[in-house]
């Protein structure tokens, strides 16, 4: 079971990355076989150990591509070749060559463990590339309303409050510059906490000092990756739609905690809530324009990132406010702040 688990491991990029040298050394193994070959749709790709002639390899594969199945040669010097088909989302995709007296059916077990693995590599590089995607979206789409009240608020405060106006306008330049930086896909719970301080800063001003607000984050989930404006979103959508209609002073608060092997982090607000089924319809993208666009690319980016089991939680009703949950966990392989 171990050796199977490292296999995992070496095949977790896929067939052309750098752990795929280990997986045939570990798959000859393995089969206890004189050389093993991985091959894509072009050709051989990485190989270990006896290696036939290119034109006996291509003719074997040529079978398997062409018919399907696995199919058994036997090279001039009396040595089995045999070659088993790998599928990748249901569709052929290689083949695994077996070269020395192998075992055909221990050759299609061990094809059919390496296709269940770069299968689940493939669909992380397609979970990563949706989460890409959907990032740069959101980035396009930072609040232009939010932008056009806070130079207001700013614009205001010059003649009546300079030191508050540059202390806002720096504010207003640290919110940008984190907003549309480069620097990856992943950040720290601790970087998007300031980015979300600054920004409740900004809209303390403009709602003249009548939103409270909180921030309670455990030491041990600061240092956490999570994806890249994850929480202000959630903390734009509370202000936005929970606090600006309602009278009154209102508030808003951002906890963080760990919960065994996750990190939980929790958005409320005390605003005017919404029915459930709005709430739902915002996450499925098919709320109203744009109020469903910032949730709903979160929870979308969130189960592209971890897994559809850690989609956002939303609990809310007329009247009662909004609390937004997002549970991670701590450590995921290639989720890395930069």
């Amino acid at each position: 079971m171990r050796q199977v688990h490292a296999l995992g491991v070496d095949l977790k990029d896929g067939m052309h990355a750098r752990g795929a040298n280990s997986a045939v050394r570990r798959l000859r193994r393995l089969l206890a076989v004189d050389g093993v070959i991985l091959a894509d749709l072009d050709g051989p790709v990485v190989s270990h150990g006896k290696k036939p002639n290119s034109e006996e390899v291509d003719s074997l594969l040529g079978q398997v591509f062409e018919y399907g199945g696995g199919a058994r040669g036997d090279l001039p010097n009396g040595t089995a070749v045999y070659v088993s088909p790998l599928a990748v989302a249901d569709e052929l995709s290689g083949a695994l060559v077996a070269v020395g007296d192998p075992v055909e059916a221990d050759v299609d077990a061990a094809a059919s463990l390496v296709s269940d693995y770069l299968d689940h590599a493939a669909l992380r590089r397609v979970r990563s590339r949706i989460a890409a995607a959907d990032l740069r979206t959101l980035r396009a789409q930072i609040s232009p309303h939010f932008v056009h009240n806070s130079l207001a608020v700013i614009s205001a405060l010059v003649h009546t409050d300079p030191d508050r106006a540059r202390h806002l306008l720096s504010d207003f330049a640290d919110y940008l510059r984190y907003g549309f930086s480069e620097k990856g896909d992943y950040a720290t719970v601790s970087d998007e906490l300031e980015a979300v301080q600054t920004y409740l800063e900004l809209q303390r001003a403009r709602f003249h000092d009548r939103l409270d607000i909180t921030v309670r984050m455990a030491p041990e989930v600061l240092p956490v990756a999570i994806p890249f404006l994850v929480v202000q979103p959630i903390v734009e959508n509370a202000v936005r739609h929970g606090l600006e209609r309602k009278e009154g002073r209102g508030h808003v608060s951002v906890s963080g905690f760990g919960e065994g092997p996750l990190c939980v982090i929790e958005i409320e607000d005390d605003g005017i809530g919404m029915h459930p089924d709005l709430a739902r319809s915002l996450l499925a993208g098919t709320g109203p324009e744009p109020r469903s666009v910032g949730l709903a690319n979160v929870d979308q980016r969130l189960r592209a990132v971890y897994g559809p089991e850690y989609g956002l939680v939303i609990e809310t009703a007329l009247g009662e406010g909004t609390k937004v949950t997002v549970r991670v966990p701590r450590f995921t392989r290639g989720v890395v702040a930069q």
